[in-house]
């Protein structure tokens, strides 16, 4: 399982340099594309992948990123606006055939995975966006593997017992402190093709350290939600890791977080 683990990783890693770098329409349909595939599995979960209900919430993940390239739709309200009468209509012409809480699924799950991980895009738009775009796999994935490895080695006081018994409070302030430590590196390495003063590092290395804190908070919720509804993983789509959910969880939550701080503090 280690291995299988370990090879699925680096083939993410390499594949996410090539997206990242690529970026432009080939980043924005990777994303997508993840999108529907994050929605189709969370949906899934509320039995009801497969239904109309669902494919409103797909349809308005596929048009909000097509916006993004022909800019058909000025303001993105009219889409959340336009999607929640949608799903009133299906739900009171349709009635009884769903229940309230799959109603509520379909527009959380379009924002909370479609409109949450488009920020990888916009970050990736900004200045100095190429080399930014990747501070979102550092905070998540690097502050996963710090806060293992640091509560594997020192982990005694539990961060959430009855949620994720295995992750500590040691470990947490190792994923802050190694999602702070990785970008910093990364910084001074890249800080000529950046333009990067002293300042500006420590700025990034903090919202590195805020936005591993919240990576942690998108790791949790992903776990909440599977408790909830008694399941392991989102999926199988990704050997050792399982779903685009169960990997992406905590980038979902990130890349908001670092594209606001960087744009205004920067």
């Amino acid at each position: 399982m280690f291995k299988t683990r370990l090879l699925s990783g680096i083939v993410l890693v390499a594949l996410a340099l090539v997206f990242i770098i690529t970026g432009h329409e080939l980043l924005l349909a990777v994303l997508a594309a993840i999108s529907v595939i994050g929605q189709f599995e969370l949906y899934r979960v509320f039995k009801m992948e497969k239904t109309v209900l669902a494919l409103t919430g797909y349809l308005a993940s596929v048009c909000y990123y097509c916006s993004f390239k022909w800019n058909f739709i000025p303001d993105s309200m009219i889409l959340f606006m336009g999607l929640l009468i949608l799903l009133m209509f299906v739900f009171v012409f349709s009635y009884p055939k769903y229940h309230t809480n799959q109603i509520l699924a379909v527009f959380f799950g379009f924002f909370y995975v479609a409109v949450m991980l488009s920020f990888v895009y916009r970050i990736r738009t900004l200045e100095r966006g190429l080399y930014l775009a990747f501070l979102v796999f550092l905070c998540s994935w690097g502050c996963d593997t710090c806060a293992y490895c640091v509560g594997k080695l020192c982990g005694k006081h539990k961060m959430s017992p009855r949620l994720s018994p295995k992750k500590s409070m040691e470990g947490a302030v190792g994923g802050v402190a190694g999602s702070a430590g990785l970008t910093a590196v990364y910084c001074i390495i890249f800080r000529g093709q950046m333009g990067l003063s002293n300042a500006e590092i420590g700025i990034l290395a903090l919202i590195a350290a805020i936005a591993g804190l919240i990576s942690m908070v998108g790791d949790l919720t992903a776990s909440a939600i599977k408790r909830n509804y008694d399941i392991k993983d989102y999926g199988h789509l990704i050997p050792g890791h399982g779903g685009i959910l169960d990997r992406f969880d905590s980038m979902i939550i990130t890349a908001p977080i670092i594209y606001f701080l960087a744009a205004y503090l920067l």
